[in-house]
């Protein structure tokens, strides 16, 4: 409710300025923004004020917006509970437009856009022709139709929860032990790490994150940071990331942490324990 009323207000402060809504784009997980998991509920909030009497009527559908739901890094089973990461929202929230990218075409240049009727049937209402060059490549959509065959097959939906919720675990006793991680959070094999200075401040460990992600890539082991502080190891592997991957790679982690108590103590987190 408490993100719900933020859109409410920038809403109505647009609206104040004369000014009119036309989106709300979100990605379905914030990936960039450092590996975020919406509150269920929250996008049904923020694009139709009619699931709640709470709500006021200013929400983005009221005021003439729609709602686009950005896939593109954590769609096509991604998440393992649901095919699309905006369905951890309710079985009764669909977006106005969805957009997808990358996981379609595994590597090939390929992307679509799906829309409902009403927004499809406005659209051709404009009168305006949509036009576009490389549209429709029956390359990329043998591509695109092997993918999802391939996401099928090999049951890669069910891997993710699955080797995910390991993932998780494994993540979550590093927790335990290294007193440098804040937080591990995600769903399926989409997974954050906050990396902080202090527990109780809990300050981003930006550099530490930084040299933590080198010790790892000389590890044979990439990973990246991300968020504001740049300091949430981001985990988005392939989706064929299999258990034994996810036993090397942590052993990796708890290994260099543990070097880092010993050696760079940079942070109050990092210091050995007593």
């Amino acid at each position: 409710m408490a993100y719900a009323n933020e859109v409410k207000r920038v809403v109505s402060s647009a609206q104040e300025k004369g000014r009119k809504i036309a989106a709300f784009f979100a990605e379905s997980l914030p990936s960039v923004g450092g590996q975020i998991i919406p509150p269920a509920g929250y996008f049904s909030q923020v694009a139709d004020p009619r699931v709640s009497h709470l709500l006021c009527h200013r929400h983005i559908r009221k005021a003439g917006g729609v709602f686009v739901a950005d896939e593109i890094q954590v769609g096509f089973g991604r998440v393992g509970k649901h095919f699309w990461a905006f369905q951890l929202q309710g079985k009764d929230f669909v977006p106005d437009i969805v957009t997808m990218g990358k996981s379609i075409g595994n590597g090939h240049p390929v992307a679509c856009v799906a829309a409902t009727q009403p927004v499809a049937r406005a659209f051709e209402a404009t009168g305006v022709e949509y036009f576009n060059t490389f549209g429709g490549s029956p390359v990329s959509c043998a591509v695109g139709l092997a993918v999802l065959n391939v996401l099928e097959k090999e049951q890669l939906q069910d891997h993710a929860t699955s080797v995910g919720s390991f993932l998780m675990q494994l993540l979550g006793q590093q927790k335990i032990k290294h007193p440098i991680v804040g937080d591990v959070r995600g769903v399926g094999l989409f997974i954050g790490v906050d990396l902080i200075k202090d527990e109780a401040t809990r300050t981003p460990a930006t550099e530490e994150a930084a040299y933590l992600v080198s010790r790892l890539k000389e590890n044979y082991v990439l990973l990246s940071t991300d968020g504001p502080g740049r300091n949430i190891l981001k985990f988005k592997p392939p989706m064929c990331f299999s258990l034994d991957n996810a036993r090397q790679v942590v052993a990796k982690l708890d290994a260099i942490l543990t070097d880092m108590e010993e050696k760079v103590r940079s942070c109050e987190t990092l210091r050995l324990q007593p």
